[in-house]
């Protein structure tokens, strides 16, 4: 089976679809002839278009890849790992953090959270 992404004027992804593996096109040929609209084939084990795309997901064209939404204002596109990551790496010392938008920083999980969502 092969995956299919419909991105609209804006290339963001607006659905996707499962296709048929018996010819190398027969599938896109399908979705384009019935549906209508503009498919990217998307990979499922994120082969190839760096991961498989999402609803609200963005295809870039120069980079020839499916990028989720901006997590947060404050983080930053790394364009060779084709990631957003903050602009503040997370402290690895052993504890467990989240990130903080309004500090724009790493926050450590009080204890009391972490009761609370049963992860202690």
């Amino acid at each position: 089976m092969s995956h299919f992404a419909e991105i609209n004027k804006n290339n963001i992804v607006i659905r996707v679809l499962v296709g048929d593996n018996n010819s190398p096109n027969e599938g896109y040929d399908w979705f384009v002839e019935n549906l209508g609209g503009r498919w990217i084939q998307t990979s499922y084990n994120s082969n190839f278009r760096n991961k498989f795309a999402a609803i609200g997901d963005k295809y870039d064209e120069e980079l020839d890849a499916f990028i989720s939404p901006k997590p947060f204002r404050g983080w930053v596109f790394n364009e060779e790992k084709l990631n957003w990551e903050a602009p503040v790496a997370m402290p690895d010392d052993g504890k467990e953090y989240r990130w903080s938008e309004f500090d724009l920083d790493w926050v450590e999980i009080p204890t009391e959270e972490k009761t609370i969502e049963g992860e202690v």
